[in-house]
């Protein structure tokens, strides 16, 4: 049992908690994303791990907090834009840090979620205005040549779902609501 108290004691003082930003070389890491974002090259975590000489791990998290707190734009898996970083006083950088580093990686997958299902969203409300477009010259086409396109199709109607209510069950034995309970 004290080996495992050793085991997490270890675990937990080399730690990804509140104190990464400490172990990330704050004037470093802001140092080298100004730089990134002056040059407005895409880079990843190994990049900016390599060049400050930090661990790859706490890089990555910031970066992710970071990410979420909108100072950097993700552009794909792993890679990163700094160009919203331009005008960032490091006063502000540090703060940001700091609440990035807080912010746990339950947040962040739904920070990433919300912002895939939005980009989805996207996708679907263009290719609903694309459908638009179309059926709106084929209509025109139509009356150009005097066709009439007829009404506008209702839409399907859904059968209505079943539920295990007593009125529904008393039909499938044959009985009324009332023998049924008693």
């Amino acid at each position: 049992m004290s080996l495992k108290r050793s085991q997490a004691s270890t675990r937990s003082s080399s730690g990804s908690g509140g104190d990464s930003g400490n172990k990330l070389g704050r004037q470093e890491f802001y140092d080298e994303l100004k730089k990134h974002a002056q040059s407005g090259q895409v880079f990843t975590p190994v990049d900016v791990s390599m060049a400050i000489g930090a661990n790859e791990a706490a890089v990555s998290r910031a970066l992710l907090g970071l990410t979420a707190e909108g100072y950097l734009e993700k552009v794909d898996t792993g890679k990163y834009r700094s160009t919203p970083f331009l005008e960032v006083p490091q006063a502000e950088f540090i703060k940001a840090l700091a609440r990035a580093s807080k912010t746990d990686s339950t947040r962040q997958r739904d920070l990433s979620e919300i912002a895939r299902l939005k980009q989805n969203n996207d996708v679907m409300r263009a290719k609903l205005l694309g459908a638009i477009a179309e059926r709106d010259h084929f209509l025109a086409a139509l009356k150009q040549h005097g066709i009439d396109p007829g009404p506008v199709p209702a839409p399907v109607a859904l059968p209505p779902v079943q539920s295990t209510a007593p009125a529904e069950l008393s039909a499938v034995d044959g009985s009324t609501p009332a023998e049924s309970s008693g």
